[in-house]
């Protein structure tokens, strides 16, 4: 599977928007690997998706990096009313350091 993710957006109309440009010019995502998945409320998943550098909960130190293969390693995060999805990696830090939309 492949995503388009990008470091340090503020939030998903910022991750939309550079995601659509990086479609337009032809941009190829990353091949990634979901290790976890976090199921949210609508509410708490627009809360969530309103500022990605709040530390979450439901991010531990170890989560993010890459596998032997390279595929970054990534959370899930999906409203469970809406299915929308987002793709973590943090890279070991306590925030959304790179994010990306699965599709």
């Amino acid at each position: 599977m492949k995503a388009l993710f990008g470091r340090k957006f503020t939030d998903i109309k910022e991750l939309r928007e550079a995601t659509e440009n990086a479609k337009k010019r032809g941009v190829r995502g990353s091949d990634y690997t979901v290790t976890r998945e976090v199921e949210l409320s609508d509410h708490e998943f627009k809360k969530f998706c309103s500022d990605f550098f709040n530390e979450q909960p439901w991010i531990e130190r170890t989560d993010g990096g890459s596998n032997a293969s390279g595929e970054l390693r990534c959370i899930r995060v999906k409203n469970v009313e809406t299915g929308e999805r987002v793709l973590v990696n943090t890279e070991g830090y306590e925030y959304p350091r790179y994010t990306a939309i699965e599709e």
